[in-house]
């Protein structure tokens, strides 16, 4: 008798993670294709059915990270975001010796910036840092890990006086950031990944705020002229076309 329980308890065992696995596997299949409200139909169950999965939490937050750019309602949008950045941090506490979950935070931090106040903004920018760089740390060959902390030199390196002011109200100084250490961590990731189109796109981009005219243009036009891979390459091809008409 207590063979067959045994067995039997085996069996459904088996049974139950062959439905998790196709769940994660249709849920896949649907990111691939940039459609996040599919793929939390069936990575929402898969994570209810199984026990806490790093990689599985990392990709319900890239979900949520791209409905901040689909929701039209800012609140909706806002909710989305930290939601994200709540998977990615479990994420973390399961896996905080793997890349994957600090550069999913660093992202989802990102993607709910435009939506915050100038004073969030700095929090959240302090955290893209910090998560960004052990992303690099544990995977040096994370190309996206360099182009986020690329990001980050070029962001605060360009603020306005009255960020400036807030952020050394809240931190006492400026942390140290500039254009070269950008385009230090941009050239870094187009080593390791020459086939991302953002990488020349905000390389060049960088290049612009520099007053360096030619290399920008030529680090713009490279990244329009590569074919669209990742569901944020439109985005990043109109802030391409947008500093061009400015520079040109």
């Amino acid at each position: 008798m207590k063979t067959y329980l045994t067995l039997l308890a085996t069996l459904v065992t088996s049974a139950a993670l062959a439905d998790v696995s196709e769940l994660i596997e249709k849920g896949d299949v649907a990111d691939q294709n940039y459609k996040p409200t599919e793929a939390l139909e069936y990575y929402l169950p898969a994570e209810k059915a199984q026990p806490p999965d790093a990689a599985l939490l990392v990709k319900i937050a890239r979900q949520y990270a791209y409905l901040t750019t689909e929701l039209k309602s800012k609140e909706k949008a806002t909710e989305a975001g930290r939601t994200a950045i709540a998977y990615s941090e479990r994420a973390i506490a399961l896996a905080p010796k793997e890349a994957d979950p600090h550069l999913a935070l660093a992202v989802c931090h990102g993607k709910l910036l435009p939506f915050l106040a100038n004073r969030e903004k700095i929090m959240s920018s302090r955290i893209i840092k910090s998560a960004a760089e052990k992303a690099v740390a544990l995977e040096p060959s994370n190309d996206y890990a360099w182009h986020l902390l690329g990001r980050w030199h070029q962001g605060l390196a360009n603020v306005n006086v009255v960020v400036q002011g807030l952020i050394r109200l809240i931190y006492g100084e400026l942390p140290p950031a500039s254009n070269d250490d950008a385009l230090r961590c941009f050239k870094k990731a187009i080593a390791l990944n020459p086939d991302r189109l953002i990488h020349h796109i905000e390389l060049g981009r960088t290049f612009a705020l520099m007053g360096k005219t030619s290399e920008a243009k030529a680090s713009i036009q490279k990244g329009l002229a590569m074919p669209d891979r990742e569901k944020d390459d439109p985005d990043t091809k109109k802030r391409g076309r947008a500093t061009l008409a400015k520079i040109s």
